[in-house]
């Protein structure tokens, strides 16, 4: 096989593209030494394929995840994000969580279809639906596939409440939807920010809006009314941890009124692309985050037990806890919390030729 990709694979994330762990033959490129143009830059092209889904709500019962229902319009991400936690789930495709899951990305353009007949199910009952709880609903192809608007216009006829969180700015193209909805209590969006430092977020985020476009869409948010948190997440010890303060003070600035953080979670097989991606990209400090993390993680790369996974354990853990708790307070915003949703709004809207039609 050719030269692996390296950090020259220009604008991602993944350093390589190895198999799934559901494949039956395993591949993994090396440098043969017989590369004619080595150092020129790889260049991958994006991929998207329509992907013929059933049902759009995703259920679940983690006991630390504050909604049960969630909306994913897509497969894999092209932001690109190195640590994404959404990365093994590209295995389930027979697609590498590596560089496959950035460019080899699955829409599903009839989610707003799907979504009106799932609520309009009888015995349906609502609650707040989470946008977003997998792969970003507003990465770079929504900008054309406007999979996502649609299904927040579904959202909006029938009264029903929602969450979404990006790292987008294109969510603001959809202030005329979310703002409506806010004003009537059934909106609420959040925007992570990783760190405030550009030549960080456009190695570990490559395609993601800078860190200055996603302030702006904290402002522009607030400024239409919609409720809006900043996420530090994920908080990488020794790497970007430093900034949790200043990144929480700018989210507040901008207009946030609440804040969360996560501690770098590093499942299956993100822990050895996170590895291969530090070596990479910052050789001089790869050994030293890779313990901090680990100091963090009871000597463990990861820990997947609830109430633990989100935060961590141990003193690293517990000092970005503290530190979290001092931010919140001296910025006056306030912590992260699932909240009661209005449910009370919720309503199947009448179709066209119905007997109620007969009165209107």
């Amino acid at each position: 096989m050719s030269k692996p990709p390296n950090s020259a694979v220009r604008g991602r994330g993944a350093v390589t593209n190895a198999s799934g762990r559901y494949e039956m033959m395993a591949r993994e490129a090396f440098d043969d030494g017989w590369g004619e143009d080595e150092d020129a830059p790889v260049k991958l092209a994006t991929t998207l394929t329509r992907e013929a889904a059933r049902t759009i709500l995703s259920r679940n019962d983690s006991p630390d995840i504050g909604f049960d229902r969630s909306i994913n319009p897509y497969r894999g991400c092209e932001h690109g994000c190195i640590y994404c936690y959404a990365r093994p789930a590209h295995a389930y495709m027979g697609l590498s969580p590596g560089l496959d899951f950035e460019t080899k990305l699955f829409f599903k353009p009839d989610a707003a279809k799907l979504l009106e007949r799932e609520l309009s199910k009888k015995g349906y009952k609502p609650d707040r639906v989470h946008i977003g709880g997998n792969t970003d609903p507003y990465q770079p192809a929504e900008r054309k596939l406007k999979i996502t608007r649609g299904v927040l216009e579904v959202l909006e006829r029938f009264g029903h409440p929602l969450s979404v969180i990006t790292k987008s700015n294109l969510i603001v193209r959809d202030t005329d939807i979310l703002g409506q909805m806010a004003a009537r209590g059934l909106a609420s969006a959040a925007i992570s920010v990783t760190t405030l430092d550009r030549s960080l977020a456009r190695a570990m985020e490559p395609r993601a809006a800078t860190p200055a476009k996603r302030l702006e869409a904290i402002a522009r948010l607030s400024e239409a009314g919609v409720p809006v948190g900043i996420m530090f997440a994920p908080a990488i010890p020794g790497l970007n941890d430093h900034e949790m303060e200043a990144v929480l003070e700018a989210g507040a600035t901008a207009g946030a009124r609440w804040a969360s953080y996560v501690t770098l979670r590093l499942p299956l097989e993100i822990k050895d692309l996170f590895r291969e991606w530090l070596e990479e990209a910052r050789p001089d400090r790869a050994r030293r985050i890779m313990s901090l993390v680990r100091q963090a993680r009871g000597g463990l790369d990861y820990d997947p037990r609830w109430g633990s996974r989100m935060v961590g354990t141990g003193p690293v853990a517990d000092l970005l806890r503290a530190r979290f708790s001092v931010a919140v307070k001296k910025y006056g915003l306030i912590r992260a919390g699932g909240g009661a949703a209005d449910v009370s709004q919720f309503r199947v809207p009448a179709k066209t030729g119905d007997q109620g039609d007969l009165f209107g």
